[in-house]
């Protein structure tokens, strides 16, 4: 019945007569369930139980045993020793009594099943024996299913903690201490938080951080883009609709907000929500509640939301563009991102962790930098932030120099670092690049020049030309997002 595998019991029973009554109403069972031990005083069970390993799978043990350990304090010794110890109680003490408070105590102490022990006349069983064996049956699924449940939380504690590794925050100076600080605190709350600061310094990882640090772990967490998403579409992506609700659909969609239920939702540059989507979002946020496209019942969802933007909320209420009551709802608590040119000292740490980890990723040796190509990356005003750092150290490795020195560096910033406009290309004659290559490095510093120049992602794509998805798309593929 068990494959192979024995049921290990440790019975404690100080009297002769019911052991050999317990033993005679398993013997049914006696290829599954084997009788390991048999101690007559608690003592000696947790004696055994402690130097065991956890070979024991189910303990059946007398209430009323000899000796100054017994009852409730001998199961808690015992379920302290070994939490997944499955422990079945006999006891003469509820003989045609029914009772309710001493079967609660028995529960609360660790017991899993107990049973009243047949009169001493009859003398072949302890109890009924189907019921015995399969309370211990019962009892080795239990300890079985509680294993594997340990074994699945401890992979998946492991796999946080190669995420939260993945996306640590680097840095030594004052302001990434304090802001380590702020995401700890914001990890130990359910508060709505705002994370603001310039395009690139890093919004969406400090969110990352308080969701896979928070309670909320081990659900989802769900960034989105609302400068990204076309105004026509932003509610469906968000909210969901039903089958029907318009021309087009065929089927249910689930809205992010519902894929992100008992985790977290990231709504990065929130300014650029139109208003009606507005109050949807604020409905979510005071009950808890979503409006369904098509639905004629509110949706209930427990989401977290931490939002971010790169622009003033404040102008934006006073322009009309952003509800007053909208905006303090988000703004309960907020973090204020440093730009990189604010904390210089963390630019040597930086350069060495992408240059580890983008290594790695493309199987090269990292290269050594020298100090005159070090000193240029840190003076350089890195108007991109930490993003557009990360750009350059890839573009650096894959030059697959051993040492990257001032030459490669200004190359790889793409621009003579004298020149007063900033943005002269600073072509190398023992460095030819593919035309490709070019072009990408073209395309990136102007998205990059376009982006720092506008409010938005939807103005920035509309300068450009481009659909506000295509916009995404080219980001993503430029590594800008």
């Amino acid at each position: 019945m068990l494959k192979g595998r024995r049921i290990n019991v440790l019975l404690i029973e100080d009297e002769a007569y019911d052991v050999r009554r317990i033993k005679n109403t398993i013997r049914l069972s006696e290829t599954d369930i084997y009788i390991h031990d048999v101690v007559s005083n608690g003592q000696s069970a947790v004696e055994l139980v402690a130097d065991s390993n956890n070979q024991y799978d189910v303990v059946i043990m007398d209430y009323q045993i000899a000796g100054s350990l017994s009852g409730e304090d001998l199961i808690q010794r015992l379920k302290k020793l070994d939490p997944l110890l499955q422990i079945i109680v006999i006891t003469k003490m509820t003989l045609n009594i029914t009772d309710f408070d001493f079967a609660n105590r028995l529960l609360t102490a660790g017991a899993m099943w107990y049973c009243t022990k047949y009169p001493g006349d009859i003398e072949d069983y302890i109890y009924q024996p189907t019921d015995f064996i399969l309370s211990i049956y019962n009892a080795y699924e239990k300890r079985s299913l509680e294993k594997a449940r340990r074994r699945s939380d401890k992979k998946l504690d492991r796999n946080i903690e190669e995420i939260v590794f993945s996306k640590r925050i680097v840095g030594e100076s004052a302001t990434i201490g304090y802001l380590r600080q702020q995401i700890k605190n914001c990890a130990e709350t359910e508060t709505t938080v705002l994370v603001r600061g310039d395009s690139g310094t890093g919004k969406e990882l400090v969110a990352a951080n308080i969701h896979y640090n928070s309670a909320r772990r081990y659900e989802k967490f769900v960034p989105i883009n609302c400068g990204s998403l076309p105004a026509d579409l932003i509610e469906s992506e968000l909210f969901g609709f039903e089958k029907g609700a318009f021309t087009g659909a065929a089927t249910q969609k689930p809205g992010l907000f519902e894929v992100a239920n008992k985790g977290t939702i990231f709504l990065d540059e929130v300014a650029e929500l139109p208003l009606s989507s507005q109050v949807k979002l604020l409905r979510v946020l005071q009950e808890g509640e979503l409006d369904k496209i098509g639905r004629t019942q509110q949706v209930k969802v427990d989401v977290r939301v931490i939002a971010a933007t790169n622009k003033s909320l404040e102008d934006a209420v006073r322009d009309g563009r952003f509800r007053k009551d909208l905006y303090y709802r988000l703004n309960v608590v907020f973090i204020q991102l440093p730009s990189l040119k604010e904390r210089k000292t963390d630019i040597p740490l930086l350069i060495k962790h992408f240059l580890e980890k983008y290594s790695n990723e493309m199987s090269l040796p990292a290269p050594e930098v020298a100090e005159a190509g070090m000193s240029l990356l840190v003076n350089h005003g890195w108007p991109g932030n930490v993003r557009e750092l990360q750009n350059v150290v890839q573009r650096l490795i894959f030059a697959r120099e051993k040492e990257i020195d001032a030459p490669l560096v200004k190359n790889s910033l793409g621009m003579l670092l004298d020149s007063p406009t900033g943005n002269i290309y600073a072509w190398d004659p023992d460095n030819i690049l593919p035309l490709r290559e070019i072009e990408r490095q073209f395309r990136e510093q102007y998205f990059q020049f376009v982006r720092q120049h506008t409010q938005s992602d939807a103005e920035a794509a509309r300068l450009l030309g481009l659909a506000p998805s295509n916009y995404h798309r080219m980001c993503k593929e430029l590594g800008l997002k």
